[in-house]
């Protein structure tokens, strides 16, 4: 988004947003990429140069596979989908992540400021 400085995330977050971005189905590098940025409402623009590493470090753990295929404009792509253990390690992320926001909203909004 012009004029916005870059936000940053937590370690480990791209690679739990391409996770959920692949519960969809079978999407290619810039699918996943543009699935995050409109659900994010364009607060969230995941660049190249952060993707495909994650993408290749998620493959090389084994929770993401991926093959050749072509678009619907015709242009060979890679596409990657979710294996069962890239789910189960999902629902850990997603898990780690909600005691950690629980965490941060308590340090933020303690109770006595309600």
């Amino acid at each position: 988004m012009p004029g916005m400085s870059k936000m940053e995330l937590l370690p480990g977050t791209l690679d739990m947003l391409i996770l959920k971005s692949l519960t969809r189905g079978v999407m290619h590098g810039y699918g996943i990429a543009q699935h995050i940025q409109q659900l994010s409402s364009d607060v969230l623009q995941v660049e190249e140069g952060s993707l495909y590493p994650a993408l290749q470090r998620l493959q090389i753990q084994g929770w993401i596979a991926s093959e050749w295929g072509h678009s619907v404009n015709n242009r060979r792509a890679r596409y990657y989908r979710l294996t069962a253990a890239g789910r189960k390690q999902l629902e850990k992320k997603v898990s780690e992540f909600d005691k950690l926001l629980k965490a941060i909203a308590s340090v933020m909004r303690p109770a006595t400021d309600t």
